[in-house]
């Protein structure tokens, strides 16, 4: 086979150039690569190794794979790294470099590169970790985007995964507040996904920080996901899972966090509700039970900011009484059909429709499938 290795007009290059040999390297994996490193130092030590010294730490396939010389592929993907790189806010972090977060570097298999794009300042903050259900309710999206802002409130950064539902309401809410928000995503950086979140990831680039493990050009494939949730809790102190069904990724997060010696917080919710199988779950395997975000703080060690610091969470104390407070205490917490809220009130079905909408209108109530309703607690 030719080498077509890269011609080095740097040090960096060069260096760049044996960091994304190694990680590209057929068949080693995170926890090979790191034993290499421990044995040799450095990623160009590795390729300068002969035969026996290699087999001594690997197997003889991955020995060979590490001595394969560069492909035309790994050139390309090297040059495109690059010119990624020479973009303003664009960087890569090493496992040897002294960006690397320190709390991700224990885990058990670190990542040995971590793309970023933003203001990788963000990753030596205090981090905590939002998580929950793709698809979350209503009610759900607002207790992660509440609880998010008030966490970055208090000078917190909240790493979530930009998926659908909860990650995206509690990137929303964190970029409220001074901590702002991390974004680890599945798939290469110069890739969105899902593409739905494409306006709020320019955002996170522009005041909060992208991160991926994985390599430019890399699409989002089903096994990428799980092994990102381990780079969630790896960087985070803590992760607070909000709403999650009984097979939810997210408490693949959480049982990374636990392995990990990270504290696990999930919020309760209503005994009828799939979406709360997970997070009750959790409290029963040991996950702190948390209504506030004043609990997560206190258990965290971390004080609100003196200004602006973050209000306990719960439902509104209201001082003056709200528009129909008579359905909206018919309503209760939990979702209610339609024909179950006409025999709790007494009214026809025209008078009712109209005072739902009203409360629709003023963000109180939520009109969800199946013909139910529910309050929402702001």
């Amino acid at each position: 086979m030719q080498d077509t290795e890269p011609h080095p007009n740097s040090e960096r290059t060069t260096l760049i150039a044996d960091w994304l040999r190694l990680e590209q390297a057929d068949g080693v994996g995170c926890r090979s690569a790191h034993a290499l490193l421990a044995a040799f130092g450095s990623p160009g030590a590795i390729f300068r190794a002969g035969p026996a010294a290699l087999a001594a730490h690997v197997s003889a396939s991955q020995a060979q794979a590490l001595r394969t010389p560069f492909t035309p592929a790994l050139t390309a993907l090297v040059e495109a790294t690059l010119a990624w790189l020479a973009r303003p806010g664009h960087h890569l972090i090493t496992f040897h470099d002294p960006l690397y977060p320190p709390a991700l570097a224990e885990i058990a298999d670190p990542p040995l590169l971590l793309y970023a794009a933003g203001r990788i300042e963000l990753l030596a903050r205090p981090l905590v970790a939002v998580v929950g259900s793709r698809n979350a309710s209503v009610q759900g999206k607002l207790d992660a985007e509440s609880f998010a802002a008030a966490l970055s409130g208090a000078g917190l950064c909240v790493v979530s995964g930009l998926a659908l539902g909860i990650d995206t309401a509690a990137h929303e809410g964190a970029l409220r507040g001074p901590g702002a928000t991390i974004a680890v995503v599945g798939t290469g950086l110069d890739r969105v996904y899902p593409a739905r979140n494409r306006l709020l990831a320019h955002r996170i680039a522009e005041h909060g920080c992208l991160v991926s493990e994985y390599a430019l050009g890399t699409p989002p494939l089903a096994a990428n996901f799980p092994r990102r949730n381990r780079v969630i809790s790896g960087l985070a102190a803590g992760v607070l899972v909000i709403e999650a069904a009984a097979q939810s990724g997210s408490l693949i997060t959480a049982q990374m966090a636990a392995e990990q010696g990270r504290e696990v917080f999930a919020l309760p919710g209503s005994i009828h509700s799939a979406l709360a199988k997970g997070c009750h779950r959790l409290i029963r395997d040991g996950a702190q039970l948390v209504e506030t975000v004043d609990e997560v703080l206190a258990a965290m060690r971390v004080s609100p900011l003196a200004a602006g610091g973050p209000q306990q969470y719960a439902a509104p104390r209201e001082t003056a009484p709200p528009p129909d407070a008579g359905l909206l205490a018919a309503l209760g917490s939990d979702p209610v059909a339609l024909d179950d809220l006409l025999g709790r009130l007494g009214v026809t079905p025209g008078e009712l429709g109209g005072r739902l909408l009203a409360l629709e209108l003023s963000g109180l109530i939520a009109q969800l499938p199946g013909g139910r309703v529910q309050r929402l607690w702001r």
